[in-house]
Formats: C-alpha cells, structure tokens, sequence
C-alpha cells in the first residue's frame, strides 16, 4: 500500500507544478515514514551519485559552453556556416543547423545550443525577412543535435549510471547526431523554397579563408575533446576540464571578449544551474532506490516480457514510452527514474547498452519540442517574442524527420555502435 501511495503523492505534486525535485524529495520521505524507516538513511542515498569521478563531467561541460556562448565563439562558427551554405536555397536556416552540429561539439547541452548560439541565429534570421515561426522552429529542432553529437551531458549522466563506458556512447552518437542534422536540410530547403526567402551570394575563396581563419580555433574544440577521448589521452572528465581551460584561453587571451564582472556572471549562472542539475540528482537517487527497493525494475521487465519477448517490438514500445514521457518530464529527471526502471529488461533483452543510451537520448531530445513541457520550443518562442503554440506547429515538419531518424537509429544499431567498435568496444549480439 506504502508503495502505490508513495507514487500517488509523487504524481500529485507534478500534477501541482512542484519542482521536480522537491516531488522527488518529498514523496521519498513520505515513503520512509510510512514504511517506519530511519529519516537518517536518505541523505547518505542523496550522496551516492556523486562517488563517481565521470559525473564531475556534467558541470565542467555546462561550463564550458556558457563559456563559448560568452566568449565570442557562437558569432565566429555562425558565420563560418553562412559563408558555407548561405548561398543555398534556405540560407540562414541551413546555417542554422550546420552552426548547431558544430557547435554541438563544444557544450553537450540543447538547452545552451538554443539559448546561445539561437539568440545569435533567430535575430539574424528575423532581420533578414525570415518568418519569426520558421525561424525559431529550426532553431529548436536543430538544437536537438547538442547532446547527441559529443561531448554530451545526458550520455555522462547515463553512463555513469548504466556502467558504459563514456567514451564509448560519445563516439556512438557522432553518425546519429549527423544523421539528425542533415535529415533536417531537405526539409529547411523545401519550406524556403515555398516561402521564397532570402539567398546569399555564392562566398569566395578569400571570403572563405577568412570565415576558416576567425573559426579556425573554435572548430579546434570537438577535435581537441573527441580526439584525447578515443586515443585514450584523456577521460571524458579530464575532456571537460580541457573544454573549460581551452573556452577560457580563446575568451580571456585570443578574442578578449571577457571582463571580469562577465566571468563573474558566467560562474554564477553556471554555479545556479549545476545546483539545480545535483539538487535534482540527489533526491532522484533516493526516489531510485525506493524503487529498487520495491522491486519496480523486475516488475516492469516483467510486464514487458509479458508483452513480447521479440527484441525489436520491445524497442518500439521503450520508443513510445519515453516519447510520451518526454512531453510531460525534463531529460534529467527521466534518465534518473527511468534509466534503473528499464535496466534489467534491456539487459535480458540484450539491447546494446550504448545503443540504447543513444535512442534513449534522441526519444529525450525529441521530448525538448513537444508540448507541454518542450524546453527548447520555450527558449526559442521567448526569443522570437511568439506564442509558444506557434513554435510548436513550425516545428511539426522536423519533428516528422526526427522520428524517422529515431527509427532508423533503433532499428540499425550499427549507426551507433560502428564507431565505438574501431576503438576497441565490442557491441551486444
């Protein structure tokens, strides 16, 4: 009875727009009282995720693009992207998805793709007579691509607690997370052509040269990151401290764009949001291990398994499941309750667990556009100064494209799982 009753107030609270932490926290108190157990136990749970060295990673990487939003780089790699396609039909919004994939490979967050690089690419778009819904939609539907394309805060957060290697799942989103991007330039190609927008004059060489000069070290970034990950050089955490020194190197000494009253906003910008991230990590651990606990993770591989036992049908319904959940839940909170939930039926079923960190995260991305909780469509719709009802119908046509490449992502773990395999990961069969 406990149990049923612990979730019951759980959902009440989200019901009543409590933040997701406090609904973690006090459901799990409610929990330990009725049950009679020891109020003291749970803040030596809260303190478990944190004896693990890759989850310093998370705040390192927030830092370092709030660095590289501040720091001059986001204006240096949008135009390095409009001297390469601004001259193709749909223009800006082609380089708007080219600058996020490149700038996915530098902060690991949709969020701070579509709050940084995005209030560069909507004002630009709206000043050269794009439609303010066009333009915020490929904002927010390119923004998806952050996390997927390394280095990437929602594989840290999963591999740390599904025990894969985080090396591994940044290598085994880098075709997806091209997948993603250049799935969504047919459609950008198609609506600006209908809408006849603006095209750029073709760049030439010395205009090139130019835009590859001023970007030149930017683009240095994922190079730098993803190439000390995979030769074994560096971990991915040693990788983020590299990211924020490297962020603060092109800020402070090369474009000098930082002073110090900016630093000190950047560090405590940062510092709230890595409060928010742990606060939320913290009372998850707890709401987890009630759940452990109660055994939910065997009933729920049961329940499916009751279902099918047939690999691919299982996938789609683990597809619909966190699709459905990402409307109303953050990708945090759904990685923490959910990831332990889904564990040991992935396990029996034998999903690849790098596979299934790199689906799970697309379904979560996916979930960042959709109603009523789509954070990047919130961002953006504040950025374009539109209704956030009108982001989400511009968005509609990408949303399409992304699925379809959800589908192929599950249903061809190869796309994920080759690259990690030249460096040395063996894939489940």
């Amino acid at each position: 009875m406990s149990s049923w009753l612990f979730i019951v107030v759980f959902l009440f609270l989200l019901v009543f727009r409590v933040p997701i932490a406090f609904a973690l926290g006090l459901s799990s108190v409610v929990y330990f009282m009725m049950n009679g157990m020891p109020l003291t136990t749970i803040p030596q749970i809260m303190i478990t995720p944190f004896d693990s060295f890759p989850i310093l990673a998370v705040p390192l990487f927030m830092l370092a693009g709030e660095l590289m939003n501040t720091g001059g780089v986001s204006h240096r790699l949008y135009n390095f992207a409009k001297v390469l396609v601004g001259h193709i039909p749909g223009s800006l919004g082609h380089v708007n998805v080219i600058g996020s994939m490149i700038f996915a490979g530098m902060s690991g967050s949709a969020v701070a793709d579509a709050a940084g690089l995005g209030a560069v690419e909507i004002h630009e778009m709206i000043a050269e007579g794009f439609d303010p819904d066009f333009s915020a939609a490929v904002t927010a539907a390119s923004s998806t691509v952050g996390p997927i394309i390394p280095p990437s805060i929602p594989f840290v957060i999963y591999g740390s607690m599904a025990g894969v290697s985080v090396g591994a799942l940044f290598a085994g989103g880098a075709i997806p997370g091209t997948i993603m991007g250049l799935s969504m330039l047919p459609v950008v190609y198609v609506i600006a052509r209908k809408r006849s927008y603006k095209i750029y004059k073709r760049a030439t060489l010395g205009d090139l040269g130019r835009a590859i000069q001023s970007a030149f070290l930017p683009l240095l970034t994922p190079v730098i990151l993803m190439g000390g990950i995979l030769s074994g050089i560096v971990t991915p955490t040693e990788a983020a401290v590299l990211a924020v020194v490297y962020a603060l190197i092109l800020g402070c000494f090369v474009y000098r764009e930082y002073n110090i009253s900016q630093l000190f906003r950047i560090f405590s910008q940062v510092g709230r949001s890595t409060g928010t991230v742990i606060f939320i990590l913290t009372t998850a651990s707890v709401f987890g291990w009630i759940l452990a606990y109660e055994g939910v993770p065997g009933i729920v591989a049961k329940t499916l398994f009751e279902i099918t036992r047939n690999k691919y049908l299982l996938l789609l319904i683990l597809n619909i499941l966190f699709l459905m959940l990402g409307c109303f839940m953050d990708t945090i909170t759904i990685l923490l309750v959910m990831v332990p939930m889904v564990l040991p039926t992935v396990k029996e079923a034998r999903i690849d667990l790098v596979h299934f960190g790199v689906f799970l995260t697309l379904n979560l991305m996916i979930g960042l556009l959709t109603p009523p909780v789509g954070m990047c469509s919130y961002i953006v719709a504040d950025l374009a100064k539109i209704s956030f009802e009108r982001v989400v119908k511009a968005t509609i046509p990408f949303m399409v494209i992304l699925i379809l490449v959800l589908m192929i992502i599950t249903y061809i773990p190869s796309t994920v799982t080759w690259l990690p395999s030249l460096f040395g990961y063996v894939p489940t069969r």
